[in-house]
């Protein structure tokens, strides 16, 4: 049985006054030995031994026992016993049953003087002549039943009786402040535990090991035998199994299931908690997703709400009946609703992460469609040569002569190649249509959000110093945020084990003309002296995977906008590049 929370009385509050004092000498002393035990322990079931010893000795009886009604099965289940009274692998004794059943059922102490002619006796021990019980009764009712034995007829008298009652009220209360104890103790214990489970859930980013996890942390925290957790398809009104955590390894299948054939469905439908006392009768033997495994009895589905849509349920299983209470519920809700978080922000991730990985693919073909307009551009001049002295030559051949058809070709593939390379040319550059008036401060901003998660990754923090007022720039912000994604990544590359970027942005004028002034600040290990003078130059590169082609495309983008970059200072405590274009008119 179950001591972490008090036992369900068998009626409603009753407002039991104390029992009358006793003139039997036994009964205050036993009362204060009684009473001190809330103070001597926090264990009920030691106080339990306590309080039968107790009993039996004051009584000289020869057995004894004390159950407690289940709050999982509402029977009589035997907890302590001494002289084989009740043993304790009996099953539970329904109420009304023999004497301590119909004490418990009737509210009422009963002394049978010679068992032989009792008809509610229901025998044990063989031993047994006498038997006196008395119901365990507080102010919220009956949570049990001391009885007693004796190997003689009329081994107990009235008196023991009176006497048995007081001390077993006394006995009640004292094992309901245990109770209550070990209950917020054990409250305690969950909110450790959930609030260790929600800062694990959220670092988990990867999600089959969020699933697992959650999966490990719900059949745990409410000492379950096992726990499933299934995803939930709205669209296809379908759920599939994510995680199975269990003692048993089981071959459970992935394969997504119709809801209407499943045990989750009415959680799923009602987006509350619901409890099955025992998943193991011939009512739930045809549902999809029940695990084949004869062991698991009692189940507490609850539904993984995010923003009032479901993405999913924990179903925590039990190898026994058991009612799951409301703090049973509470707890499982707590803990699934940190899942749904979890799990929304790990999908989150992956679509930023995807994000990520599309724009370095365009960032790819991007650089691959500049370098391929450099490479245009510098074929451009020595073909506009070859054009002019093939032009000046002045050969004329006669039309018969083969040499005539061979300049005739030459002419024409010398024009088919200027214009491929004009075409190459007029698609490399930004169309006039694509510039547009736009913050600076939203530039940076939106570029940020799209690196936050490398920079965590890589143990870089950042600050953002944005301009007293806004700096407005006439600009193709794709292209601007594409120069200003290529500084960072190379500001976190210079710092392999961690560091810092701050981003600054001013205004400022030269030679009248007003600019816009972005410096990227690291503290990295500063560019070599070898390569300063000349890091914008094509195809140079300071790291060994590198292609150099960043910082070349980044200085003909901002050529291209009226802006320069450049690197203002650099050394042992880092780096400083300076980004200046023209402010929007």
């Amino acid at each position: 049985m179950d001591h972490n929370r008090p036992p369900t009385p068998t009626s409603s509050p009753t407002g039991a006054p104390p029992p009358p004092a006793s003139a039997d000498p036994r009964v205050l002393p036993a009362l204060y030995q009684i009473a001190s035990l809330a103070a001597r322990t926090d264990d009920p079931e030691f106080a339990l031994r306590e309080l039968l010893d107790l009993f039996v000795t004051l009584f000289r009886a020869d057995a004894g026992s004390i159950a407690l009604i289940s709050p999982d099965t509402g029977r009589l289940e035997t907890e302590v016993q001494v002289g084989g009274a009740a043993p304790r692998d009996l099953p539970g004794l329904k109420l009304g049953h023999g004497v301590t059943g119909w004490c418990v059922l009737n509210r009422r102490p009963l002394l049978v003087r010679n068992v032989a002619t009792e008809p509610r006796y229901i025998a044990v021990r063989a031993a047994t002549c006498c038997e006196m019980a008395a119901p365990m009764l507080d102010e919220d009712g009956v949570v049990g039943v001391v009885d007693l034995e004796s190997n003689q007829v009329d081994g107990f008298a009235p008196g023991d009786l009176t006497a048995l009652v007081q001390l077993a009220g006394e006995a009640a209360r004292v094992l309901q402040r245990l109770w209550q104890v070990r209950h917020l103790q054990g409250k305690a214990r969950q909110l450790e535990s959930l609030i260790s489970a929600g800062q694990s859930l959220v670092t988990k980013l990867e999600q089959q090991e969020l699933f697992d996890t959650l999966a490990r942390e719900a059949r745990d925290m409410l000492c379950g035998c096992a726990c499933a957790l299934h995803l939930y398809d709205a669209t296809a009104d379908t759920v599939r199994l994510a995680a199975w955590s269990g003692p048993r390894a089981l071959t459970l299948s992935t394969t997504p299931l119709p809801l209407d054939s499943c045990m989750v469905a009415a959680a799923i439908h009602t987006r509350r908690a619901v409890t099955f006392a025992d998943v193991q009768t011939p009512d739930f033997r045809e549902l999809a997703d029940l695990p084949p495994d004869a062991t698991l009895t009692s189940a507490l589905i609850t539904p993984m709400l995010f923003e009032g849509e479901v993405l999913g349920v924990i179903v925590v299983f039990t190898d026994r009946i058991r009612r799951f209470d409301n703090d049973d519920k509470r707890l499982s809700a707590a803990l699934a609703s940190l899942g749904a978080v979890a799990l929304q922000n790990a999908r989150l991730y992956a679509r930023v992460f995807e994000s990520e990985d599309v724009l370095r693919k365009n960032e790819r073909l991007t650089t691959l469609g500049l370098l391929a307009a450099e490479i245009a551009h510098e074929i451009r001049n020595p073909l506009t040569v070859l054009k002019l002295l093939h032009g000046g030559l002045g050969l004329d051949f006669a039309p018969g002569d083969p040499r005539h058809t061979d300049m005739r070709v030459i002419s024409e593939k010398l024009d088919q190649l200027e214009a491929i390379v004009g075409r190459v040319l007029n698609f490399a550059q930004a169309p006039s249509s694509l510039h547009a008036r736009v913050s600076l401060t939203d530039i940076i901003g939106d570029t940020l959000v799209l690196v936050r998660l490398k920079l965590a990754q890589s143990k870089v923090a950042l600050r953002f110093e944005p301009p007293a007022r806004p700096l407005f720039v006439d600009a193709h912000k794709g292209q601007i945020q594409q120069v200003l994604l290529n500084l960072l990544l190379n500001a976190t590359h210079a710092m392999p084990e961690g560091g810092s970027i701050t981003i600054r942005v001013g205004p400022e004028e030269r030679a009248g003309t007003k600019l816009a002034r972005i410096d990227i600040v690291d503290t990295g290990r500063g560019v070599p002296e070898a390569i300063r003078d000349r890091i914008f130059d094509s195809f140079l590169s300071g790291r060994p995977d590198g292609t150099g082609l960043g910082l070349g495309i980044a200085k003909r983008i901002l050529a291209s906008h009226h802006g320069d970059i450049a690197l203002h200072d650099t050394g042992p405590a880092g780096t400083t590049m300076r980004i200046t274009l023209p402010l929007a008119k």
